[in-house]
């Protein structure tokens, strides 16, 4: 529900809060008054075309923001949930056109696009104006509304919900059919992998342990040369440090005899000896162990130069080289069972194509005859807006032949999460013409009453919480002018709506009674519009009833109109 509608600097309207009431809003007013810029302003906060020309002469800028009320749960509420965009319960949508062209767009504060305006259009507001509608005019919107005629939303989302099963499936083999087309190359190129670690049988840690080899070959005699001194001088030559120890153990234990406490000392020395002459020992052992062998120097250069490169490939430690063998491994054998897989899961794709296939020619074949009925409904409620001659037909007809990577087809027919079927609205206005899309009937009266028929018809089924009928009533007058207007009040027990008028018939049976007129002020005009009360609804009707003269005669009238509607 549109709750207010604010315009700054568009054409002849320099400022309007117009704020719109629930249930039958009318719009009244003379030629030229500026009717129609109110749709048009309505018109680019849902998105359309900004024109520098729409901006008021004189003005940098003009400026629309409209006022929705949004119920929780909504598929606009959804919208903009998935879109980022805060709400909570109301919208407000703000669009800016600067006098060059350019505009910029505001969803409750946050930037937008004119893109994301028109995407909600649909589910706020759908204006049937001389060739233009939001929604019904667009064929992508009619199979939506005959499930909603014929209650077969619960039969099309379960429907939806076995083709996403089988989408997902159909997925999975064309992704197990490429695998397959390239399995060989890939088995190649995993095998030659694995081959190349399981030759080498690295072992965990095996890289620090060739790491330490490797420099003690190249540093043999070195190291040979260095413990060998070490350990003839601690222990194995002449005036080593474990015979100097020993004479100062002697020396200390006589110094001992003579003061006990000397005692301790005497034994912290020979111990002092004795682990030097171990370490003596074990360094004299490793020099006699010093392998000096240039053919392992060599094989130890040429294992550690093999295991770096793998290193450098799958590492950098031996942990991860030996995961990646094993999941190599995981690969291979995965690609050898993939002939298996891809044979299961075509077996389900056929499995569950035969039960989707079943549904969606049962909900065709549904559609079918609920279309017969909606077409006749629809045909009904034209005859009473004088459109007795015109032929309605709601096409169910095949959704065209899948390309590559769509799902299968069902009967030559694409299968959608919606079905195989796609649904257009055809109307004939005249005897004699052939049935064709809404979008193309020539008159905009036919237009405007042909859509009238579809929303009384969908009244309780369309997104849009708020219709706008302009020029509806061209071309009628009388008896037929008050069916229409009787007809827009039956939708608007389901919808707001908001109808731009030029017949008291049907203006007398509004809610709310708004009219557009025109001032000049310091040689500018100046449209404004304004609320009328009951008694200025007279004077409003009976000039539209009079013309410029207004009788008493035109009041009275005025006053049985308005009484009629009570």
């Amino acid at each position: 529900m549109l709750s207010s509608l604010t315009i700054d600097n568009v054409i002849l309207i320099e400022h309007q809060v117009l704020e719109l009431g629930a249930g039958f809003n009318v719009l009244t007013g003379e030629t030229g008054a500026g009717k129609s810029m109110v749709v048009g302003a309505l018109d680019l906060v849902l998105g359309g075309r900004a024109r520098p020309d729409s901006v008021r002469s004189g003005a940098r800028e003009a400026e629309v923001a409209a006022l929705f009320e949004i119920e929780p749960g909504s598929r606009v509420s959804i919208k903009l949930e998935a879109a980022g965009v805060p709400c909570d319960g109301e919208l407000v949508v703000r669009r800016v056109v600067q006098a060059e062209g350019r505009s910029r767009a505001f969803l409750n504060g946050k930037v937008s696009t004119a893109a994301q305006l028109a995407e909600l259009a649909s589910d706020l507001c759908d204006i049937a104006s001389q060739h233009e509608s939001v929604s019904l005019t667009d064929p992508a919107t009619h199979l939506e509304y005959l499930d909603a005629f014929g209650r077969l939303e619960h039969k099309r989302d379960a429907l939806g919900e076995k083709v996403a099963e089988l989408a997902v499936v159909v997925r999975e083999i064309e992704r197990v059919r490429a695998a397959e087309r390239d399995r060989a190359e890939r088995e190649d190129f995993l095998a030659f992998q694995l081959r190349e670690i399981e030759e080498l049988d690295v072992s965990p840690g095996e890289d620090t342990e060739l790491e330490s080899e490797r420099a003690r070959l190249r540093h043999a005699e070195k190291l040979q040369t260095t413990t060998q001194g070490a350990a003839d001088r601690l222990y194995e030559g002449e005036e080593t440090v474990c015979d100097n120890l020993a004479r100062i153990c002697s020396d200390v234990d006589a110094a001992a005899a003579i003061d006990p406490s000397l005692a301790p000392l005497a034994r912290t020395v020979e111990s002092a000896r004795s682990e030097l002459a171990d370490v003596a020992r074990a360094l004299c052992r490793y020099a006699s162990g010093i392998e000096t062998s240039a053919e392992r120097l060599a094989e130890v250069d040429d294992r550690w130069f093999r295991l770096q490169k793998l290193l450098r490939k799958h590492g950098p430690t031996t942990h991860e080289l030996l995961a990646h063998r094993d999941e190599l491994k995981g690969q291979l054998l995965r690609l050898a069972g993939a002939a298996d897989l891809l044979s299961e899961l075509e077996q389900k794709r056929d499995a569950l194509l035969s039960r989707v296939a079943l549904d969606a020619r049962v909900l065709s074949r549904t559609r079918r005859d609920v279309a017969a009925t909606l077409a006749d409904a629809i045909g009904r409620e034209l005859a009473g807006l004088g459109m007795g001659r015109a032929r309605v037909v709601v096409d169910v007809s095949p959704v065209p032949a899948p390309h590559a990577g769509d799902l299968p087809a069902v009967d030559g027919a694409r299968l959608t999460p919606s079905g195989i079927d796609r649904v257009e609205f055809l109307i004939a206005p005249n005897k004699g013409e052939d049935p064709r899309p809404l979008r193309k009937i020539a008159s905009g009266g036919e237009l405007s009453r042909a859509l009238l028929a579809l929303k009384r018809v969908l009244a309780e089924k369309g997104p849009a919480g708020l219709y706008v009928f302009d020029e509806v009533d061209a071309g009628v007058s009388g008896a037929i002018a008050e069916v229409i207007g009787r007809s827009i009040a039956d939708v608007a027990r389901h919808r707001q709506v908001l109808c731009i008028t030029h017949l008291p018939q049907i203006a007398a049976l509004a809610d709310h009674h708004f009219v557009v007129g025109k001032s000049e002020q310091k040689e500018r005009t100046t449209s404004n519009v304004r609320r009328l009360s009951e008694e200025e609804r007279v004077s409003e009707l009976a000039r539209m009833i009079g013309g410029v003269k207004v009788g008493d005669a035109a009041r009275r009238a005025a006053r049985e109109l308005l009484s009629a509607k009570k």
